[in-house]
């Protein structure tokens, strides 16, 4: 089943396709309570994601997608706290990394707290704060303009700061990932810092769970094979890991149940 973020997704994706929906098709569909799919289309509706409608709901002309940090905050807390233990185990003490910025990656930081010598930038203003609290670990911003729905830094000056860097490893969150057209992300701007990112590291670790495969945002990152290391759960669909492994993708899944 689903999870509260996910379904949400798939209502708003299933409102553009289809131009509208109802209640009951929904509440069938994704085998949940009348109730809790009119909470949904009251959520998405007061954020423009859809136009709420007696019995259902229609599409909106809002190009966005995405959820705000906060709601992803709460969301699926146990899967990425185990991703991002992983995904710490990849990092030695006294390198230099950049980490995106993501709830999952602020995760990340947070289980950074044991590794010595580290230098680490960051987009990212939640991931900052919590790199705040290790001693051991001398914390960058990349500047640049604030955007508030992600909590994160982006623009020219963004990039550029970034560019007088060389890191051994960036650390990458992604929302979509395609087998046509590999790593995207609904913001553009957000898209092209993290090719800048990855231009300025040795090596990309990419972590994201399961359900981030299979789906398409509109602007492009990284085609799969740029990805050195993916970090992911155990759900990944079976023709991603073919795919990934004849192209030499280190693969680490790990068990979130």
């Amino acid at each position: 089943m689903l999870n509260t973020i996910e379904r949400r997704h798939e209502i708003v994706l299933l409102t553009e396709r289809n131009g509208k929906v109802s209640v009951k098709q929904l509440s069938e569909q994704f085998d949940v309570s009348t109730v809790t799919i009119r909470y949904d289309l009251n959520e998405l509706n007061k954020r423009g994601l859809i136009v709420r409608s007696r019995g259902g709901a229609i599409a909106s002309n809002r190009l966005t997608k995405e959820l705000s940090i906060k709601e992803k905050q709460k969301d699926n807390y146990r899967s990425k706290k185990l991703l991002a233990i992983e995904v710490a185990g990849l990092i030695e003490n006294g390198e230099s990394i950049i980490i995106d910025s993501g709830t999952t990656t602020e995760e990340v930081a947070h289980c950074l707290s044991t590794k010595e010598n580290l230098v680490v930038m960051t987009n990212g203003l939640n991931i900052a704060n919590e790199l705040a609290r290790n001693s051991n670990c001398d914390v960058y911003m990349t500047g640049g303009k604030l955007r508030h729905k992600s909590m994160s830094f982006h623009d020219s000056h963004a990039e550029e700061r970034i560019d007088n860097f060389n890191f051994n490893k960036v650390i990458l969150g992604v929302d979509s990932i395609d087998i046509n057209t590999g790593l995207s992300t609904h913001f553009e701007p957000e898209a092209k810092l993290n090719r800048v990112m990855c231009n300025s590291a040795e090596k990309i670790i990419v972590v994201t769970d399961s359900a981030k495969f299979g789906r398409r945002s509109l602007h492009s990152i990284l085609p799969l094979n740029a990805i050195d290391i993916l970090v992911t759960d155990s759900g990944i669909p079976e023709e991603f890991t073919k795919l990934l492994t004849e192209m030499n993708v280190e693969l680490r899944l790990v068990d979130i149940d």
